[in-house]
C-alpha cells in the first residue's frame, strides 16, 4: 500500500471551534463546512463541531448528510436555491436560505409551503460577487416581510478585504447604514473579520479556514492565532539518491546541486493534491527534522534534501504539512493559499484519510 495518508485530528477541530466561541463571545457561530469541510470530510467534521450554533454549506446534498449525521441546529445554504424544486427539500430539512438574486425571490413567491423558511438576505456592499445592491434592500425587506413562505430575515454581507490592509471599514459602514433601521439579526464576519475586527462580531459569525487550523492572513500565522492544525499530510521516503555537485534533480533539470547532496524521494505529488508549483526551498519535516524540497514536484513524487539528516532512510516519515509544517507556509511557497491545498487533498481521491480523536 502506498504510504501517503492524511490524518484528521478531530479533537483539534473541536478545540478550534471552542476558541472561535471564546473570541466571538456573544455571537452565534455558523461553522462553514463547504467543499467537504475544506477537504477534511463533511460527516466526520460535523460530529467534531456538533456544538456549533449552525453550519453553512452549499448544497442540498450536503445538508442531507449533515442532518443524517444528527445535527439539529441551523443549516444555511450559502448560495441559496438553485432550482424551484429545491425549496421543498429545504422546507423538509428545515434549512435557512441565502437569497441573493431575483430568481430566488421568485422561488419564494411561487412556492406553497406548510412551514415557512428563514432567509438570509445578502447585501452587496462592495465585493460584487453575490447580493443585492443597497438601494434595493428596503423594497426587498418590505416584500419578504409579507411573504407567507418567510419565517424570519437575517441580513448578511461578505467582506472582500478582511484579510488585507484595506480591512472592512468601508463595507461595514455601508452595511450598517442599510441595516440600522431594522431589528433583524445580522451576519458579516468570516474568519479574518472575526479574528481581527471586534465590530464585525454581530449576531452570527461565519468562521471557515481558522476552524481547520490555518490562517486567512499573510502576516498573522496560525500559530499566533492559537489555532491547531487539523490535517497532517504524511508520507515516507521511498528512494534515496546521492548526487554530485552540478547534477540535476527531477523534470526539466529545474534544480542543480551546488554541492554533493543526499536526496530523499517522497511518495507524494501534484496528483495527490500537493502543489506542483511549490518552489525549491518549500519547508518539509523529515525524520523529526526540518528541511526543504528541491526541484520540480512530479505527479506522484517530490524531492527533499536529507543531506543533513544522517539517519533518514527508506521508510522514514515525511510531513508535508501538519503539526510541524504549516499548510500556509507551503501555500506561500507555491503562490496560492492554504484553503486550496486543504481542499485539493479530498478532491484528489488518491489520499486515504484516517480520523483521530486526539
Amino acid at each position: 500500500m502506498r504510504p501517503l495518508k492524511a490524518y484528521i485530528n478531530l479533537s483539534a477541530l473541536t478545540f478550534n471551534l471552542q476558541l472561535v466561541k471564546k473570541i466571538a463571545k456573544n455571537s452565534k457561530v455558523m461553522a462553514v463546512l463547504k467543499a467537504n469541510a475544506y477537504g477534511h470530510g463533511l460527516v466526520q467534521s460535523v460530529k467534531a463541531i456538533k456544538s456549533a450554533d449552525g453550519i453553512a454549506i452549499l448544497t442540498i446534498e450536503e445538508a442531507i448528510k449533515i442532518r443524517g449525521a444528527g445535527f439539529k441546529n441551523t443549516i444555511l445554504l450559502l448560495e441559496g436555491l438553485f432550482t424551484a424544486e429545491d425549496i421543498y427539500e429545504a422546507e423538509k430539512l428545515e434549512l435557512n436560505l441565502v437569497v441573493h438574486n431575483e430568481q430566488q425571490i421568485e422561488y419564494l413567491n411561487d412556492a406553497t409551503l406548510k412551514n415557512p423558511i428563514n432567509v438570509h438576505l445578502k447585501i452587496n456592499t462592495g465585493m460584487n460577487r453575490l447580493g443585492f445592491p443597497p438601494d434595493q434592500i428596503d423594497y426587498l425587506i418590505e416584500n419578504l416581510n409579507v411573504n407567507p413562505n418567510v419565517s424570519g430575515i437575517t441580513l448578511m454581507t461578505h467582506f472582500a478585504t478582511a484579510d488585507e490592509k484595506e480591512g472592512i471599514a468601508k463595507q461595514l459602514a455601508c452595511f450598517n447604514r442599510i441595516t440600522n433601521n431594522y431589528n433583524f439579526s445580522s451576519s458579516v464576519a468570516n474568519s479574518a473579520a472575526l479574528y481581527k475586527f471586534p465590530e464585525a462580531r454581530l449576531d452570527w459569525v461565519r468562521p471557515g479556514i481558522m476552524l481547520y487550523g490555518a490562517s486567512p492572513f499573510e502576516d498573522i500565522s496560525a500559530k499566533k492565532m492559537d489555532v491547531k492544525p487539523v490535517m497532517s499530510l504524511i508520507s515516507k521516503i521511498i528512494a534515496i539518491q546521492n548526487i554530485k555537485k552540478g547534477q540535476a534533480v527531477g523534470y526539466g533539470n529545474n534544480y542543480i546541486a551546488k554541492k554533493d547532496m543526499r536526496i530523499g524521494i517522497v511518495a507524494c505529488g501534484y496528483g495527490d493534491g500537493y502543489p506542483r508549483h511549490a518552489k525549491t526551498g518549500t519547508p518539509v519535516f523529515v525524520h523529526h527534522k526540518n528541511t526543504t524540497t528541491v526541484g520540480r514536484v512530479s505527479m506522484d513524487m517530490l524531492y527533499v534534501d536529507i543531506s543533513n539528516i544522517a539517519d533518514a532512510k527508506i521508510g522514514s516519515k515525511v510531513e508535508m504539512w501538519g503539526n510541524h509544517i504549516s499548510v500556509d507556509e507551503v501555500a506561500k511557497n507555491s503562490g496560492t493559499v492554504g484553503y486550496e491545498l486543504l481542499c485539493n487533498i479530498s478532491a484528489s481521491s488518491r489520499v486515504p484519510m484516517e480520523y483521530l480523536d486526539g
